[in-house]
C-alpha cells in the first residue's frame, strides 16, 4: 500500500527547489515552514489513507457508459466529495473567487500525491485547475463571476477538448466550427475526442474549453478561437438551467488509467429535443486567438503531467520494494539468516532498487524546481519576472518528458523485481505500469517536448539563459569539490562531467539552429532531453545531499553519479553525429 512520503517531498521542496529561502526571502507571501508542513501532511494522510485505497476498484471496474451518463467506480464519487470538503480542489485556486492561492511548490506536490494515490482520480480535478487558471488569465469579468467560484471550489469540473480524429498533435487541422449567435453567444458544432472526463457523475456541471473555428477565420492554428461550452447553462442567479447541446457518445477502452472517463463528446447534434442545434459557448480572449489561452492551461497541464510520472515511479518503488524485502529466493552472501534469503539482499535486485529511486527523486527535483520558477516568476517584477519566467519555460518540457519517461522506466523496473508475480494482476504492479503508459503521450508527446526545448526555449535570451543555468548547476559541483565531505567518491567527477556533456551539446544545437539546419537539430532532439535532465538531476542530488549530513542521500547521489550519469556520454554523442545516419536510415522507411 502506498505511504505518502511527506519527509522527503518536504526535504526536496525545502532544500533543492528552495521553499525554505523563499518563505524566508518574504516572496511566497505569508506562507509559513509551518503550514507548508501541516499542509503537506495532511495531503499525504487523504492520499494514503482515502486515494490509494480505491486506486484496486477503480482499475478493476472502470467507469460506466449507459444512456449518455457516465457512471464512475463504487465509492469514487464520495471520495471525489470529501476531496472538495477538504479544500483540496482550491489549494492554489485565486483567493478573489474561493481559493487559498497557495505556491505552484506546494500544488504540484500534493498532486504527486493524489497521483500515487490514484493517477485515475487525480486526472479529473487536474484539468479543472488547468481550467481555473485559463479562465482567470482570459475570460471576461462576467464569466469569471459566472463559473471560477463553483471551479475553484471543486463544486463543478472543467475540461479540455483538442483532439478531433483528423487532428491530434497538429491542430491546425482541427474541424470543429463555431457560429455567431447575435447575442454574444456562439454555437459549436463538432466532435473531439479522448476527453478526459468529459462526462461523469462527481459533479453536476461541466464546464468545457473547447477549440473550435469561425467561418471566416484564418487558416492554421491563426485560426483557432476557444469557448466556454458549459454541460447545463448557467442562469443569471448561478443556478443551472437547461441541458445544453453537448454529450458523451463514447467511452475509449484503454490500457490503463481505467477510472478516468475518456469520451468522444459531440457538440451541436441536436439532441436535446424541442431546441436548436447547437453546443451554446461563450468566447474566451479574442476571436482566433485562443491557442494562446488553451496554452496557459496546456503549460499547467505538462507540469501536472510530469507529477504523474514522479507519481507513479514513487508508488512502483514502494511496492518493489516492499515484494523485495519479502520475496525469498537464493542465497546471499550478505544474508546471514536462515533458509532462502530476501531478494532486496541480491546486488542485482538492489541495483534495480536504487535505480528506480534515484530516477524518481531525480524526475521529483526537476519538476519542484520547475514549480519553483513559476512561483518565483508570479512574485517578480521587470527583469527578475523575464528570467524566472525564462527558467520555468526551459524547465517545463523537461518535466514533463523526462518525468514521463521515468514514471513508464520505473515502473517497467518494478515489475522486473516482481518477477514472474509483476506480470500478474494480483500485484498491482502490472496496474502501475499500465498507467504510466499514457502519460509520454498526451498533453503534447515527449517528443514534442523536446522541439520545444530545442526549438523554443534554448534560444531564450538570446540563447544565454541556459547556460546561465547550467552555470548555476555547475556551482553547485563546485561546493562539492570544496567541502570534503566524505562517502560522495568520484560524484564530482562524474557530475562535472555530465554538465560538460551538457554545455557541448547545448552549443551545438544552437549553432545548427543559428544556421538554418533545423532538422539537423531535431534529429537529437529527444537524446538531448534526456542528456540535460540526467545532468541537471545529478547536481540536484548533490545539493540535496550537502544540504545536510545523511549517509542514505549521500549514498543514492554516488550511486547516480558512478552508475548511471555515464549515459550522457552517449547521449551528447547521439546529439552531435546522430543526425546523418539518421536521415540515411530514415529515408528507407518511406514507401514510394
Amino acid at each position: 500500500m502506498y505511504r505518502a512520503p511527506v519527509e522527503e517531498i518536504s526535504f526536496t521542496l525545502k532544500h533543492v527547489a528552495g521553499l525554505k529561502s523563499a518563505i524566508e526571502k518574504g516572496v511566497l507571501g505569508d506562507l509559513s515552514e509551518d503550514l507548508a508542513d501541516a499542509i503537506l501532511q495532511e495531503a499525504g494522510r487523504f492520499a494514503s489513507e482515502e486515494v490509494a485505497p480505491l486506486h484496486k476498484i477503480g482499475d478493476e471496474h472502470g467507469a460506466v457508459l449507459k444512456d449518455g451518463a457516465v457512471t464512475t467506480p463504487p465509492g469514487w464519487k464520495e471520495l471525489y466529495r470529501r476531496w472538495v470538503e477538504g479544500g483540496w480542489n482550491a489549494l492554489q485556486g485565486p483567493e478573489e473567487y474561493g481559493g487559498q492561492a497557495l505556491p505552484a511548490m506546494l500544488g504540484v506536490a500534493a498532486l504527486e500525491m493524489w497521483n500515487s494515490g490514484s493517477m485515475a482520480f487525480a486526472l479529473g480535478p487536474t484539468l479543472t485547475m488547468g481550467a481555473v487558471e485559463a479562465l482567470e488569465k482570459h475570460a471576461t469579468t462576467e464569466l469569471k463571476a459566472r463559473f471560477l467560484e463553483k471551479l475553484v471550489s471543486g463544486e463543478w469540473m472543467g475540461t479540455m477538448n483538442l483532439t478531433e480524429p483528423q487532428a491530434g498533435s497538429d491542430l491546425a487541422a482541427l474541424r470543429t466550427r463555431a457560429e455567431r449567435a447575435g447575442d454574444g453567444t456562439y454555437r459549436l458544432f463538432g466532435q473531439k475526442i479522448f476527453i478526459t472526463y468529459g462526462e461523469h457523475d462527481f459533479t453536476d456541471n461541466i464546464v468545457h474549453l473547447v477549440l473550435a473555428r469561425l467561418p471566416d477565420a484564418p487558416p492554421g492554428t491563426r485560426g483557432i478561437s476557444l469557448f466556454l461550452v458549459p454541460k447545463f447553462l448557467v442562469d443569471a442567479d448561478g443556478s443551472l438551467g437547461r441541458r445544453n447541446d453537448v454529450f458523451c457518445s463514447g467511452l475509449e477502452e484503454k490500457l490503463g488509467i481505467h477510472a478516468s472517463p475518456t469520451c468522444t463528446m459531440i457538440f451541436g447534434d441536436g439532441a436535446v429535443e424541442g431546441q436548436e442545434a447547437g453546443a451554446v459557448g461563450w468566447l474566451i480572449g479574442e476571436e482566433n486567438r485562443g491557442l494562446a489561452c488553451m496554452f496557459t492551461m496546456m503549460n499547467n497541464a505538462r507540469l501536472a503531467v510530469g507529477m504523474q510520472g514522479v507519481a507513479i515511479a514513487e508508488t512502483a518503488y514502494q511496492k518493489a520494494l516492499a515484494f523485495a524485502n519479502e520475496r525469498r529466493q537464493g542465497k546471499a552472501a550478505a544474508y546471514q539468516g536462515e533458509g532462502m534469503a530476501p531478494i532486496v539482499y541480491h546486488p542485482d535486485v538492489q541495483r534495480n532498487l536504487l535505480t528506480m529511486k534515484a530516477l524518481t527523486q531525480v524526475a521529483r527535483a526537476i519538476s519542484y524546481c520547475c514549480a519553483a520558477a513559476t512561483d518565483r516568476a508570479r512574485a517578480a517584477e521587470g527583469e527578475e519576472q523575464v528570467h524566472w519566467q525564462e527558467r520555468a519555460n526551459l524547465l517545463t518540457p523537461v518535466a514533463k518528458a523526462f518525468s514521463t519517461d521515468i514514471g513508464v522506466e520505473v515502473a517497467s523496473i518494478g515489475l522486473q523485481v516482481h518477477g514472474g508475480m509483476g506480470f500478474i494482476e494480483e500485484t498491482g504492479a502490472a496496474a502501475l505500469y499500465r498507467d504510466a503508459r499514457i502519460a509520454p503521450i498526451y498533453e503534447g508527446t515527449n517528443g514534442i517536448q523536446a522541439i520545444d526545448l530545442v526549438t523554443r526555449k534554448l534560444p531564450q535570451g538570446g540563447g544565454e539563459h541556459v547556460f546561465g543555468y547550467i552555470a548555476e548547476l555547475t556551482q553547485t559541483t563546485g561546493k562539492l569539490r570544496t567541502s570534503n565531505r566524505p562517502g560522495f567518491g568520484k560524484t564530482a567527477n562524474a557530475v562535472g562531467n555530465a554538465l560538460d556533456d551538457l554545455t557541448e551539446a547545448t552549443g551545438f544545437l544552437q549553432k545548427l539552429l543559428e544556421e538554418g539546419r533545423t532538422d539537423e537539430a531535431l534529429a537529437g532532439a529527444t537524446p538531448y532531453l534526456r542528456l540535460f535532465a540526467l545532468a541537471a538531476g545529478g547536481a540536484y542530488l548533490v545539493r540535496g545531499a550537502l544540504a545536510e549530513e545523511n549517509e542514505a542521500r549521500t549514498a543514492l547521489c554516488r550511486f547516480f553519479a558512478e552508475n548511471l550519469l555515464g549515459e550522457t556520454r552517449a547521449l551528447k554523442d547521439r546529439v552531435l553525429i546522430g543526425a546523418t545516419s539518421l536521415a540515411a536510415a530514415g529515408r528507407t522507411l518511406i514507401s514510394a
